[in-house]
């Protein structure tokens, strides 16, 4: 779990990047959490567009995509999911400390 101060550093961090998934009409899938598992072993935060076609709520697919990959979610503003999972090979991200 984490703390709002490694929430918010996170936030900052993720803030440059771009979705690299979309998230559609077809829901939620397993290949695509393969998929978002594989890249955040790579990369350990990642966003995810939520694409206006998908007829489910926001925070559930968000919800589906944090516990399907085993991930934490750091935010979801507006239809963009920000995930964040420690890497186990290529650890790159020094959370703040939770006091």
């Amino acid at each position: 779990m984490l703390t709002g101060k490694q929430k918010r550093f996170l936030r900052s961090e993720a803030h440059h990047l771009d979705p690299i998934f979309q998230v559609g009409k077809g829901g939620v899938s397993g290949t695509m959490l393969r998929q978002i598992e594989e890249a955040l072993e790579a990369r350990e935060l990642l966003k995810v567009s939520i694409l206006q076609n998908n007829d489910d709520d926001k925070h559930d697919v968000a919800n589906q995509l944090a516990e399907g990959t085993s991930a934490e979610l750091v935010q979801l503003i507006g239809h963009t999911v920000v995930l964040y999972k420690p890497s186990v090979n290529n650890k790159r991200i020094e959370l703040p400390r939770a006091k």
